[in-house]
């Protein structure tokens, strides 16, 4: 099973080892204001919820041999425990998420098919995302991608040689705290000066055309990229210096890590060619010519249900490496994926 744990909503669904969906996906909103306690609980009713729901006893838990769970906040994937978050979640920060679910999951009688208790894999949700995209998306057949989430904020995860990589402190993907040249000036969520979240999130293009218009009535990135298109010229100024930082970022990513792809998913990826065309080019334009010409810069396909695919994936594999019965606990994956035909990958590009 795979569950997106976020600041406002979590969903869960069963997942086959084919990245399916088996289930129907359920959903309920999440208790951030009332503190860890009661976020576990929310996590654990859902799980329960989703089980009984395709248990063959009506009424009765059903079995399910693994929960992944892709959190909100920086994720000690080896021990299911949140390192570091916002204040999205009330006092998330030290989170014993895995530890809290399987007893949670215990006293409500889930267990695994062979009667032990299933096993609790909890990762950061971009981190989920990314597995669930790189397995079974728009990544599908490649050893390597670069996955970066671009909407509120701008996040990445690195699928290297078919595995997530975490990074010695938990935090390897976090591009939106990159220094970028266009956002001299600007501070960041984080409340440093100059970091790639400044200009390239949403809400921050929705900030900076406020900033420059006085115009209090745009909000969203959404009504920017409408302005650009009618001919606005701040708007086209603001949204093109947001595609172009972005561009700008993963070039220098790319030039390190060389991934065969870049994947990218969040609520500006649903943008035009107005953002996607000056990203695309800059992104080329910045890589030495052996990767321009290959690198695949790819839109991500699975939507909503990307972390709960991964989420779900990340703790099959778990599952596969534990020695004997399952136990409930985490831990990050080292072996990768198995192979997948290369014919049946997409090869789109983005708009």
């Amino acid at each position: 099973m795979g569950v997106d744990l976020g600041g406002t909503k979590i969903a869960a669904a069963l997942v086959g080892p084919d990245g399916a969906l088996r289930s129907a996906t359920l959903r309920a909103p999440t208790p951030a204001d009332r503190g860890p306690g009661a976020v576990l609980d929310a996590v654990a009713d859902l799980v329960e919820r989703v089980v009984t729901a395709s248990s063959a006893a009506p009424g009765r838990p059903g079995a399910v041999a693994a929960v992944g769970i892709g959190s909100a906040g920086v994720i000690d994937a080896e021990r299911g425990v949140v390192v570091s978050a916002t204040d999205a979640i009330a006092g998330w920060t030290g989170t014993d998420v895995a530890g809290g679910v399987s007893e949670r999951l215990a006293a409500a009688g889930v267990r695994a098919p062979d009667g032990a208790a299933p096993l609790v894999h909890v990762d950061n949700d971009v981190n989920a995302h990314a597995a669930g995209e790189a397995r079974f998306g728009a990544g599908r057949g490649r050893s390597s991608a670069l996955v970066v989430a671009v909407g509120t904020g701008v996040g990445a995860a690195l699928v290297l040689d078919g595995r997530i990589h975490h990074g010695a402190h938990f935090l390897a993907g976090e591009m939106g705290h990159m220094p970028c040249g266009e956002a001299q000036g600007e501070t960041c969520t984080c409340g440093r000066p100059g970091h790639l979240e400044a200009v390239a999130a949403g809400p921050q293009i929705a900030r900076r055309y406020r900033r420059a218009t006085g115009d209090e009535t745009v909000t969203g990135a959404v009504q920017v990229e409408r302005l650009a298109e009618a001919g606005d010229a701040v708007a086209r100024r603001v949204y093109r210096q947001a595609a172009l930082a972005l561009g700008r970022a993963l070039a220098g990513v790319v030039t390190v890590l060389d991934p065969e792809a870049v994947i990218v998913s969040g609520g500006l990826a649903r943008s035009g060619g107005l953002w996607w065309g000056p990203l695309r080019r800059t992104l080329r334009g910045e890589l030495v010519d052996l990767v321009a010409e290959r690198i695949e810069i790819l839109p991500a396909v699975l939507g909503g249900a990307a972390p709960i695919i991964g989420a779900a994936h990340e703790a099959r594999l778990r599952l596969a490496r534990a020695p004997g019965p399952a136990r409930p606990g985490t831990g990050s994956d080292t072996s990768p994926g198995p192979g997948i035909d290369p014919d049946t990958r997409p090869r789109q590009e983005a708009p």
